[in-house]
């Protein structure tokens, strides 16, 4: 049920422009997830060496799961993108973008991790956990987008002075 159904039901009248301006805006966030999914998945993928690139040189091998789950998690981050709306937090889907980058990250190749721990302690512990990060970071963002798409769909429209529906929601 759309927003124009929604104000019928509950005896509100809108503008002649009001579902238009919604359809515009739902086009203009989707276009944003978009471009947040396919950035993510290009640049994580790229800085992770995930593919030959002439920029980053993995130093080990990555494994069959690292793409699907840079995958899922482009994904999810471009829908978070899609329903979020201005004014509410970001730390959940922030927390995931991390997590999921260190879990398809090459261990080796990571300067800071490798300043932090040094080689060993990484190919030794983190190594075998970078998996399990990256799933965790896909997790914390079905979870991010869960959370915002519920209290997106509980937040009552406010009304412009014109009179014509601003959906804080929708933008």
């Amino acid at each position: 049920m759309d927003i124009s159904q929604q104000q019928a039901r509950q005896g509100v009248e809108t503008a002649p422009g009001a579902r238009f301006a919604d359809r515009r805006a739902i086009a203009i966030r989707s276009a944003k997830g978009l471009a947040v999914a396919l950035g993510t998945f290009g640049a994580v993928g790229t800085v992770s060496a995930l593919w030959d690139n002439p920029f980053v040189i993995r130093m080990t091998p990555a494994g069959g799961w690292e793409i699907g789950l840079l995958a899922a998690l482009s994904v999810l981050l471009g829908l978070y993108t899609a329903v979020r709306r201005p004014a509410c937090s970001i730390r959940t889907a922030g927390a995931s973008g991390v997590l999921g980058f260190l879990g398809v990250a090459c261990p080796i190749c990571n300067k800071v991790l490798l300043l932090l721990f040094g080689g060993e302690l990484l190919l030794t512990y983190f190594e075998p956990l970078r998996i399990y990060l990256a799933a965790l970071g896909v997790a914390l963002a079905a979870l991010a987008l869960v959370r915002e798409w519920r209290s997106a769909r509980l937040t009552p429209a406010p009304r412009d002075p014109a009179g014509i529906e601003a959906s804080a929601s929708l933008r």
